[in-house]
């Protein structure tokens, strides 16, 4: 990577989300100056305390990635590198509304793109969904290569996967370079306990408060779970390299629902018995990605231990309820 004083400006879509915010602190603390893009129809100012602190090395809009004035934004800043994680990303409002998911995720991301052509952005990096481009994987861990051939089982698996095929139509006529990261089931600090996703978030509030949770499905299902902070590394080191290459970032680790449970009652004192739930649409049964490939090309791997990752959760947790 270049000197601090040399780089340029980062853009980052999604700036006041869970991921986001802590990717816009990363890229300020390497030296980069940093825009954020954001709608708030997720994402929290509340997050961005410690980006906002950095002065003007941090500019913030309010702005949806399908709004036209996106050109705008671009021909302005003229950023070098653009993280791309706003979206709708939620599986069950995916299924329930197709058309909302595809406008935010497919149409949204095209507006993003071509401003970045415009401007000349260099580079692109993608957050996909590694728990569903895959769709339900015939081998786990699941490789990269798996994607040839999958059926996502869901609208927004669809969408993430439709916005990588787009990336590489964009490199191969354009110009732009991109890699894109198929994030396993990220936690930690600043996820929000009250949304859909996030099983981590919401276990902790709830057990945090003396509350059982809800478990949907029998609780066997199981997931890769990743720290937010080896995600956000994830994000810098592929600024460069990994060219035109998508990269599962996770674990390689199942861990069921119901273990989780186990050890969320450990780290918060929790003595109850959860309740269970229905197990919605299009959610898979197992979800597990292998990722060697993100080492050798990125000399990336995961180093927060599951555990650790809680625990830090529920601190922050128990700081901001």
């Amino acid at each position: 990577m270049s000197d601090p004083e040399t780089r340029g400006t980062v853009l980052v879509t999604g700036a006041a989300g869970f991921i986001g915010s802590h990717l816009c602190d990363r890229m300020l603390a390497e030296g980069y100056r940093v825009v954020g893009l954001d709608d708030l129809s997720t994402g929290r100012i509340a997050n961005l305390a410690e980006a906002r602190g950095y002065g003007k090395a941090f500019q913030f809009y309010n702005l949806d990635i399908r709004a036209e004035a996106m050109p705008a934004v671009f021909e302005k800043h003229r950023p070098e590198l653009v993280m791309h994680l706003a979206a709708q990303s939620g599986v069950r409002p995916s299924v329930e509304d197709p058309a909302h998911d595809a406008d935010v995720n497919v149409l949204g991301s095209l507006n993003l793109v071509r401003a970045a052509v415009g401007a000349e952005t260099r580079k692109v990096v993608y957050a996909a969904s590694g728990g569903t481009i895959y769709g339900e994987p015939r081998r786990l861990p699941v490789k990269e290569t798996a994607l040839s051939g999958s059926h996502p089982m869901s609208p927004y698996g669809v969408s993430k996967r439709v916005v990588h095929d787009y990336l590489l139509y964009f490199q191969r006529y354009h110009g732009l370079d991109f890699t894109s990261l198929a994030l396993a089931n990220v936690y930690g600090p600043r996820q929000d306990p009250h949304g859909e996703a996030g099983v981590i978030a919401i276990f902790g509030r709830r057990m945090g408060a003396g509350e059982a949770p809800q478990i949907n499905g029998d609780g066997n299902q199981t997931r890769d779970y990743v720290y937010v902070d080896d995600v956000v590394d994830a994000f810098a080191r592929a600024s460069e390299g990994a060219s035109g290459r998508l990269l599962n970032i996770g674990t390689g680790l199942e861990t069921s629902v119901n273990h989780l449970f186990r050890l969320m009652a450990e780290i918060t004192g929790f003595r109850g018995e959860p309740s269970f739930g229905p197990l919605p649409k299009g959610d898979l049964r197992r979800s597990c990605l292998a990722p060697a490939l993100a080492e050798r090309e990125l000399g990336w791997k995961p180093w927060t231990q599951l555990e650790d990752g809680l625990r830090e959760t529920v601190t922050w947790l128990k700081a901001t309820a």
